[in-house]
């Protein structure tokens, strides 16, 4: 039985991993070529990367999947605590995220360092915890839940789809994912 809750959260995963990708493309290109990297593009990104994980998917499953869990599987009580937890240290990640490439903008290649190092830990830290919900939280779900259960899950998680798994962006996000995909590299952009 095919799920959309569960297919859009896939989804939106690859979406972030391509993102993430592209992002560290972006800066490893501009190291090799001596280059500084298109910052224009580099705050795109990380506006998305705000926007859509941060403030929509993890709402989602932070409010709607994650208690329900709780409630049909006390078991799972300690990873979606940290996964809880990961979503909190998240939005905090990003802004120290843009705090650097802000500093790396304005101070110069001195701080370059630092923002690629905090851009390679975020990196890996997302996709640590998307690997925890794909392994863990979601063949759970998949076990415990019913029909009504992934019916109520499904309308909630068809709203706002994130435009980067092939759903057209509402006109207030034209301009930015027309932004990124002209400039940045595959698998996001053609840059």
């Amino acid at each position: 039985m095919s799920i959309r809750t569960l297919e859009i959260i896939r989804d939106e995963h690859q979406a972030l991993a391509a993102m993430l990708r592209s992002l560290s493309m972006l800066l490893a290109h501009a190291r090799r070529h001596g280059a500084l990297p298109d910052f224009d593009v580099l705050r795109a990104m990380m506006f998305y990367i705000d926007e859509f994980p941060e403030r929509l998917h993890h709402t989602k499953e932070s409010e709607l999947l994650f208690p329900l869990l709780r409630e049909r599987a006390p078991a799972m009580a300690p990873v979606l605590d940290q996964l809880d937890r990961d979503h909190e240290r998240g939005e905090a990640a990003i802004r120290e995220l843009e705090h650097a490439l802000l500093a790396f903008e304005v101070m110069g290649p001195s701080r370059r360092e630092a923002f690629e190092a905090a851009v390679q830990r975020y990196i890996g830290f997302y996709l640590e915890h998307m690997a925890i919900e794909e392994s863990q939280v979601l063949p759970a779900a998949r076990e415990v839940f019913d029909a009504d259960d992934w019916l109520a899950l499904d309308a909630a998680f068809e709203a706002n789809r994130d435009p980067l798994t092939g759903h057209e962006p509402g006109d207030e996000y034209r301009a930015l994912f027309h932004r990124i995909a002209m400039a940045a590299p595959a698998p996001i952009g053609l840059g």
